[in-house]
């Protein structure tokens, strides 16, 4: 039975599906926001959708109204973060400021920059060089000025690369499970035996799901819990023994991905971003797991739900 609290998610793509099916898991009432007003498959039949155009600042209030808890989890298309994105979060952290509700974002890692193999964690300073990291940046300055500043409580999750049901475009998606499962090469970029953490998308939903309960979250930024980190090569190799058969990859190099850029804008904004793959790419996250308890999901567990879920969506 759902409670009166209304938690309203901006976003109806796999993190806000992940949300959302935590968020009814735990009774609460949930409202979905979408530029369509269309359902997709893996949102729970109790959620209600509705469509907004999120570049109004009044509608998107309007859209919150009742709402105690608010969730960033919207994505524009990755070619055109710097035109779209910072406005699209100012107005949905206006439109939760103006009901008085909490507001958790969904964030990643672009604003820490170039690590140089050295683990991420959440005290880093912000030294974006890549124009997407700048952008992240802004936005996490942001977020957090507004909670200083009295003017909206929030939290933000910070999550890697992420794998799990309905995680199509990620690095690790469907390029990887999805080929896979249809029997071909999984493709990959970057050093293949360097290690790289990967998020599994249902601990992604779980930790929002936590930040936008627990009074204690708010003002500070949290790393989602992973399962232990291996090298993209163990990881795939996983991926082919739930599936029985012997690992195949396929290594897209900077070449071909600039190539590929000339006709797929997305392809060739993920060259800036490569950084990422072609050293240790460790994430921490020991701070949640210490404050709330939560470990990620073991990786061979998540790899199976995730195989089954492209197996039933991309048969072979």
């Amino acid at each position: 039975m759902a409670n009166s609290e209304l938690h309203a998610i901006f976003g109806t793509g796999p993190v806000g599906q992940a949300l959302a099916r935590e968020l009814v898991r735990c009774g609460k009432t949930v409202k979905m926001i979408n530029r369509s007003g269309k359902k997709p498959a893996g949102i729970p039949d109790s959620v209600t959708i509705v469509a907004g155009d999120l570049s109004e600042a009044q509608a998107a209030r309007d859209l919150v109204r009742g709402a105690t808890v608010v969730y960033q989890c919207t994505n524009p298309p990755y070619d055109k973060w710097p035109e779209l994105f910072p406005q699209l979060q100012a107005n949905t952290l206006e439109a939760a400021a103006s009901v008085g509700a909490k507001y958790i974002v969904a964030d990643n890692l672009y604003m820490y920059g170039d690590t140089n193999g050295q683990p991420l964690h959440e005290d880093l300073p912000y030294r974006a060089h890549t124009k997407k990291g700048r952008v992240r940046a802004q936005m996490a300055e942001a977020v957090m000025a507004a909670q200083h500043s009295g003017k909206v409580r929030a939290a933000v999750a910070r999550a890697s690369d992420f794998y799990g049901p309905a995680a199509l475009g990620s690095a690790a998606g469907d390029r990887m499970f999805g080929f896979a499962v249809q029997g071909k090469a999984a493709s990959v970029v970057g050093d293949l035996d360097a290690p790289h953490t990967y998020t599994y998308i249902d601990d992604f939903g779980k930790v929002l799901a936590i930040l936008g309960e627990r009074e204690e979250a708010l003002g500070q930024v949290w790393h989602v819990p992973n399962a232990e980190t291996l090298t993209t090569r163990q990881f795939i190799t996983l991926i082919f023994n739930e599936l029985q058969r012997p690992p195949k990859l396929s290594a897209m190099s900077k070449a071909m991905l600039r190539l590929g850029g000339l006709f797929i804008p997305p392809a060739r904004e993920l060259v800036e971003m490569l950084y990422e793959f072609e050293k240790p790419f460790v994430v921490e996250s020991r701070k949640f797991t210490q404050t709330f308890g939560m470990q990620g999901t073991p990786v061979r567990e998540a790899i199976k739900t995730t195989v089954a879920w492209y197996q039933q969506n991309f048969p072979g």
